[in-house]
């Protein structure tokens, strides 16, 4: 999982917590996918950049998951959840992945 991004396991797991909890008709399954995946993020957010911003960047996961819930009465269930998570991948990479990024394409 080192070379995976961690916003793009962060939004993977806001899209596959989603998915689940629809598809099995199950949230706490759903939840627990979230949940693993922010765990995951979490590590490599604060690998690459510290662990204050890995905190900053696990409260903006939280809030795009509760974030969402509202949002759906605009935009619809899987607009939401995309736009979320494409929010939260775009602050991952401008706080803590094009740290490695770049670190990784000098070597």
């Amino acid at each position: 999982m080192a070379g995976i991004p961690a916003g793009v396991v962060a939004a993977g797991g806001l899209v596959g917590g989603y998915g689940v909890a629809r598809w099995t008709k199950k949230r706490q399954l759903g939840g627990v996918a979230l949940a693993a995946a922010g765990v995951v993020a979490a590590r490599g957010w604060r690998q690459k950049a510290g662990t204050g911003t890995a905190a900053a960047l696990s409260g903006l996961y939280v809030a795009a998951f509760a974030g969402s819930h509202p949002l759906a009465k605009k935009l619809g269930a899987w607009p939401s959840v995309l736009t979320v998570a494409g929010g939260v991948a775009a602050a991952s990479w401008a706080a803590a992945d094009r740290r490695s990024a770049g670190a990784a394409a000098q070597s």
